[in-house]
């Protein structure tokens, strides 16, 4: 199988440490229109997650209304790697110790999606619920460890997950 036929969905989550309307993080929200515009127009962006506010700031995802969710699909790890760490994308990236509180649990979790599929907010939570309580797998895994999309485990395939 190839990455044509499975795009890679992502999931990051982030406890804000103050409010969004707040001058301390003035300059994290002042910077999402850039950031996602940034996003939408980069090689491999298939989709983000967003409410008609244009970002997922106002989607409360989690019982814990401080923690904020980024969800998107690429075509590709190659091309998600690339916007994260080779755009401007990676300077917004390097002040999210400014914004954010630490996190003991996995804060990112990639899963591979047949092609045209677009995951839910649900979908994800469960794919990093499975990173945390059973680390990386072929089914929840990270850019540290990485699984290209036919070694995906059978056993631990999501509805609407199966190819």
């Amino acid at each position: 199988m190839s990455t044509a036929t499975f795009h890679l969905a992502q999931l990051n989550i982030g406890t804000v440490r103050f409010p969004l309307d707040s001058p301390e993080m003035a300059g994290f929200v002042n910077g999402l229109d850039e950031i996602n515009t940034l996003a939408d127009a980069a090689d491999g962006f298939v989709w983000r997650l967003q409410s008609e506010s244009g970002n997922a700031t106002d989607i409360q995802a989690f019982d814990d209304p401080h923690l904020l969710v980024n969800m998107s699909v690429w075509e590709s790890i190659h091309a998600l790697r690339a916007y994260v760490y080779k755009s401007a994308h990676v300077d917004f990236l390097r002040q999210r110790k400014e914004w954010f509180q630490p996190i003991e649990t996995p804060m990112q979790v990639l899963w591979w999606i047949p092609a045209g599929h677009i995951p839910a907010v649900a979908e994800a939570k469960e794919r990093l619920e499975q990173l945390t309580r059973h680390g990386v797998t072929a089914n929840a895994f990270t850019f540290r460890s990485p699984f290209d999309p036919d070694v995906r485990e059978a056993d631990g395939a999501i509805d609407g997950d199966a190819p």
